[in-house]
Formats: C-alpha cells, sequence, structure tokens
C-alpha cells in the first residue's frame, strides 16, 4: 500500500530537522509520526537510531533499581499496585540498610552506572530521608563508587538541598502522561505539582530523569502532547514505560500496548529530544518480548533498566547485557568526576 504523501514527508522533514540541525519536532510533527503505518515502521525506527547515534552516541547506560520503601501509598495514582487505596496484593515493606548495600552492589557487578533508590511515598518525611542519607553512607563504605539516583516522590526546595548535599546524582519524577490526560490517572495531587518539584531539582544542579507510562487510555495526541512537554522540560534522561496492568487497580482490565505501536512512540520520543537519554524501563518484556528489546535498541533507545522493576519482574541483567555486546553497544563508564 503506498503511503500518503504526509506521511512521506514527515520523515524527510525530521530528517533534515532532526537529525541534520538537532530540532525536535513539534506536537503536530509527532502526531504525524505516530500516524504512520506499519509498512513505514522499518524506515522510522533506522531514521530514530541515526538520530539517537548523531546526538547521542553508542554508548548505553545501565541502571539497576531496588524500592526502599513498597506498597502503602497515599496517592491515587490509578497504575499503580503500590497505592494504598486499592486492593492489590502489594502491601507496604521497608528494605533494611544491609539490604540496600546489597542491592547496589549487585547492580554494580552487572556493569550498571546507576542506581536508583525508590519509595513508594507522596513525598519523603524525615525518616525517610534519614534512611536515604544513611544507605547512600552505607553504600559509600561499601567501596561503590555507583551513581546514586533518588525517586522519592514531590519535594521541598529544602528536601531537594538535603539531596544535593547527600551526593545524589539524578533525581527520578515522572510526569506519567500529558498535562490533558493527567486528572484521569490521578486525582490527589496534580501534574504542576510534579512540575513544580522537576524545575527545583533541575535550579539545584541534580540532573533530572522524567518520562512516564504509555497505554493509561490516551489518545495518539496526547502522546504527541507528552512528547513535546518532556522535551519542554529538557530533562536528562526519560524512561519509557508500558502498562502492565495490576490487579486490584483501576487499570488491571487494560490491554497490553501493542509491540509496533510501543516501537512507533519509542522512535517518536527520540525524533522529539534527540539529544536526551532515552530509557527502555517497565514493561518492554510484556509488550515488545525479547526481539523488541533489540529493535528498540536500534530505534532510538540508548538507555535500559537491568533486573527487575520493583513489583514487576523484568529480563536477568545477563540477557540484556549479551544484547548490547551483540549489538556493539558499549556500556557508559562511570563519570570521571565522582
Amino acid at each position: 500500500m503506498t503511503a500518503a504523501p504526509e506521511q512521506t514527508d514527515v520523515l524527510a522533514v525530521a530528517r533534515e530537522q532532526v537529525l541534520d540541525r538537532g530540532v525536535g519536532l513539534g506536537e503536530q510533527q509527532v502526531l504525524d509520526v505516530l500516524s504512520l503505518g506499519d509498512d513505514r515502521l522499518p524506515e522510522l525506527l533506522a531514521l530514530a537510531h541515526e538520530v539517537r547515534m548523531r546526538w547521542c552516541g553508542p554508548e548505553v547506560e545501565v541502571e539497576g533499581i531496588v524500592s526502599l520503601k513498597t506498597g502503602g501509598c497515599p496517592e491515587d495514582c490509578h497504575f499503580c499496585s503500590q497505592s494504598g487505596r486499592f486492593p492489590s496484593p502489594v502491601r507496604s515493606a521497608w528494605l533494611d540498610i544491609p539490604g540496600l548495600v546489597k542491592a547496589a552492589r549487585q547492580t554494580a557487578e552487572t556493569g550498571a552506572t546507576e542506581f536508583c533508590i525508590v519509595a513508594a511515598v507522596r513525598g519523603p518525611d524525615r525518616r525517610l530521608l534519614s534512611q536515604v542519607r544513611e544507605g547512600i553512607e552505607a553504600i559509600r563504605a561499601d567501596g561503590n563508587d555507583i551513581q546514586i539516583a533518588c525517586s522519592l516522590g514531590m519535594l521541598t526546595q529544602e528536601q531537594v538541598d538535603e539531596l544535593v548535599a547527600m551526593g545524589v546524582h539524578r533525581y527520578n519524577h515522572n510526569l506519567e502522561t500529558a498535562r490533558s490526560h493527567f486528572p484521569n490517572v490521578v486525582t490527589t495531587h496534580s501534574w504542576e505539582e510534579r512540575w513544580d518539584t522537576l524545575r527545583m531539582v533541575r535550579d539545584a544542579g541534580m540532573e533530572v530523569c522524567c518520562g512516564g507510562i504509555i497505554g493509561m487510555g490516551e489518545t495518539p495526541a496526547q502522546r504527541a502532547e507528552f512528547a513535546v512537554q518532556l522535551a519542554e522540560l529538557e530533562p536528562d534522561e526519560v524512561p519509557v514505560n508500558f502498562l502492565i496492568p495490576q490487579p486490584g487497580t483501576p487499570y488491571e482490565e487494560y490491554e497490553v500496548v501493542e509491540g509496533r505501536d510501543a516501537l512507533r512512540v519509542v522512535a517518536a520520543f527520540r525524533l522529539a529530544m534527540p539529544r536526551t537519554m532515552l530509557r527502555f524501563a517497565g514493561g518492554r518484556e510484556l509488550t515488545l518480548g525479547d526481539l523488541g528489546a533489540e529493535q528498540g535498541m536500534l530505534g532510538g533507545i540508548n538507555a535500559i533498566i537491568v533486573g527487575n522493576y520493583l513489583t514487576n519482574l523484568g529480563r536477568p541483567a545477563s540477557q540484556d547485557l549479551a544484547m548490547l555486546e551483540e549489538l556493539k553497544m558499549p556500556v557508559k563508564a562511570l563519570s570521571e568526576t565522582l
């Protein structure tokens, strides 16, 4: 089937605008990319890979994550099994400091350069911040110089400053979805509250990690909206998650994103953010399968999470590292500034 002229044009425009000049696509252009037919998908992925190689290079950042506090969260994020408002099987639990040190050590042994400490909370209280501080000190005392990131919910300026003083390298706080769709996903806080935290983090000098979840009932137009909103934030890293329908949550009956749609999203996000670290995160195994991981790495992705994702299982780290070796994509080395 012959592609419509506008479909041909959007990739031609993208090649000149994004590949040649490094200028990300605008909202309508991203929507045009997301509207491309399956017959154009190989061409789209190839262009996204060219853009990644041109503006980011061949290196891949590998990260491991661990949950310091699991479950019992007071917020009502409809996708999340850790919300205390839903009858999901996940129950509140804390990881002790020796467990945190062990997880960091195991993460470093995979070759990962980033270790993210995550807590299911609206925002950190004194107890949680104290545990994070003790955990980071213990990880360093263990001789581990892996870069440490945190994901602890919404922050005050004082809390941002505390994390900077602890040596936290990067802060993750996902916007989750487009601003226009957010009230359908979360009602206990606003998109703007998340945005404010991210601005404080950036202004304090920490790297910003901000992405979201695809497959929560958003339209293609809202996916395009989300891409340009992320681009406006200029995050250092964008994790791309695909919804894993969780038992007991409002989204437990939602369908998994179809693999080709997932790859279209990955490529479109790369064309919207040519210089950003774009990370495969939760749901990629379910949505794409083993072959999809390779297609994504050749379609704009340049970072991955290895191992498990908080309350969901991922692929063994060895499997992902073997894939990177086969694709001749070097793992990013630890920063020499540590």
